[in-house]
């Protein structure tokens, strides 16, 4: 978890100038970037890892998260396609982060 704040942290930072500017699009596309980039570099990582190690590799979500997952989806396409994003907008991202954490936290 620590290794993942600090690779997101340059972007993430990037990503709330850009917002505090009024860049959303520029923004969206930091922080949605650094996300599939970590992503992409981190389930690797771990599927060679488990070459070596003996417990089994499990990337499973509980139903919680699977709505969680599925609802971010939806809400991150209807973000993105039409091109310009609003305050509206980020404030529903940001709560369905505030609802993840506490999730995350209180199961």
């Amino acid at each position: 978890m620590v290794i993942a704040l600090l690779v997101l942290l340059p972007e993430t930072i990037a990503a709330a100038r850009a917002a505090l500017r009024d860049q959303i699009q520029i923004s969206l596309n930091l922080a949605l970037g650094s996300a599939m980039a970590s992503i992409g570099l981190t389930i690797p990582t771990i599927a060679v890892a488990t070459i070596w190690l003996d417990p089994p590799l499990q990337l499973g979500l509980g139903a919680t998260q699977m709505v969680l997952l599925a609802v971010t989806v939806v809400v991150g396409v209807l973000t993105v396609v039409p091109g310009r994003a609003t305050r509206l907008q980020g404030g529903v991202h940001l709560v369905l982060l505030a609802a993840f954490v506490f999730l995350a936290i209180h199961p």
